[in-house]
C-alpha cells in the first residue's frame, strides 16, 4: 500500500472516529436534557399535588369544618366554571363534617346559562340539607353572572370597597358593513329559515327579536334575584339597571348583608373556623402545563355572545 493510501486510510478512520465521538456526546446530551426537563416537569407535578394536598389538608384534622369554593375569574364554558362549581358544591354537601359552605367570590360575572344552573345547583342542595348554610365572601367583584350565583346564597358578606350588582343583560358585537364595501368584500351568505342568519346584516325585525332574548334573560336574571334577596332588596330605580355599588353601599340597599372575610365569617357565622378547600382543580396535564407558562386557547364562539357582564 503507497503512503498516499495509507494517509488517506488513516484521515478517513480518524473522521470516522471522530463522528463517532460527536454522535455519542449529541445522544449523551439529549439524555440529559430529557432527564433535566423530566425532573422539572416532576418537581412541578409534585408542587401542584402538595399545594392542592396542604389546601384540602387545613381542618380536617377532627370536628366539623366550613367548606370554602372559589368562584374566581369570567363565569364561561371555557373553564367550565358551571361544571367544577356544581362539583365542588356537591363534594362539600356530602361530607358529614361540612358545618357550612362558604363561597369566595371574585368574578365580573359571564355566561346567563351557567350562572343559573349554579343558582339552581345551590337552592336545590340547601333543600336537601337545611342545615348547611351557604355564604357569599366577595373580596373585589361579584357583578352580574356573579351575583346571580351570590343571591342564592343565604347571605353575603363584602368589603366597603367590593363591587356588587350589575344585575343587566348585554349582547355586543361589531359591524363592518361599510367596511366591507369599501373593501370589496362580498359575504355570500345562504340559508334556509328566514331567522337563521339573524342579524347578519342587521334590521329591524331581527333588533327586536334580539332585544326580546335580552329582556327575557334579563327578567330571568331579576326574578333570581328577588327570590333569593327576598324582601331585603330595597326598592330602588337603579336597582335593576345594571348599576353597581360598592359594599358600603351595596349593604343598606340590601343586596349584601354585611362585612366579612373568609375567615371571620367560618370563625364567626359557621362556627367552624377550621376550613377545607373543595375547589375543583383542573386536570393534571393543565395544571402542569399552565405552571410552565403553557397554554392553548381557541374555539369559535358564536356571534350573538349574551353575557351577564
Amino acid at each position: 500500500m503507497s503512503d498516499t493510501q495509507n494517509w488517506e486510510r488513516q484521515l478517513l478512520e480518524k473522521l470516522a472516529s471522530a463522528s463517532l465521538v460527536e454522535q455519542r456526546r449529541s445522544r449523551q446530551w439529549k439524555i440529559f436534557f430529557r432527564l433535566a426537563w423530566l425532573v422539572i416537569i416532576g418537581m412541578i407535578a409534585a408542587s401542584v399535588f402538595m399545594r392542592g394536598e396542604e389546601k384540602r389538608a387545613v381542618g380536617l384534622a377532627g370536628g366539623g369544618h366550613t367548606a370554602v369554593i372559589e368562584l374566581d375569574g369570567a363565569i364561561t364554558s371555557e373553564n367550565e366554571t358551571g361544571k367544577k362549581m356544581i362539583s365542588a358544591l356537591d363534594h362539600a354537601f356530602r361530607d358529614k363534617n361540612t358545618k357550612g359552605v362558604i363561597i369566595d367570590a371574585n368574578s365580573p360575572g359571564g355566561s346567563p346559562v351557567l350562572s343559573g344552573m349554579v343558582y339552581d345547583e345551590i337552592r336545590l342542595l340547601k333543600k336537601k340539607r337545611a342545615d348547611i348554610p351557604v355564604y357569599v365572601v366577595v373580596s373585589e367583584v361579584c357583578a352580574s353572572g356573579c351575583y346571580y350565583i351570590a343571591a342564592a346564597a343565604d347571605k353575603i358578606f363584602v368589603d366597603k370597597a367590593s363591587i356588587v350588582g350589575s344585575i343587566g343583560v348585554l349582547s355586543d358585537g361589531f359591524g363592518f358593513t361599510g367596511a366591507m364595501e369599501k373593501l370589496g368584500i362580498d359575504r355570500r351568505l345562504k340559508t334556509a329559515g328566514e331567522n337563521k342568519a339573524m342579524g347578519s346584516p342587521p334590521n329591524p325585525k331581527h333588533d327586536a327579536i334580539r332585544q326580546q332574548l335580552l329582556d327575557d334573560i334579563h327578567a330571568q336574571f331579576i326574578q333570581a334575584v328577588e327570590n333569593g334577596r327576598g324582601p331585603r332588596l330595597k326598592k330602588d330605580p337603579q336597582m335593576f339597571s345594571g348599576m353597581v355599588w360598592l359594599g358600603e353601599k351595596a349593604i343598606p340597599l340590601g343586596l349584601a348583608d354585611g362585612y366579612g372575610t373568609v375567615a371571620s365569617v367560618a370563625r364567626d357565622v359557621v362556627k367552624a373556623e377550621k376550613t377545607v378547600d373543595y375547589t375543583q382543580q383542573d386536570d393534571f396535564s393543565s395544571r402542569v402545563a399552565r405552571r410552565i407558562g403553557v397554554e392553548f386557547a381557541g374555539g369559535v364562539k358564536s356571534l350573538f355572545d349574551t353575557q351577564l357582564f
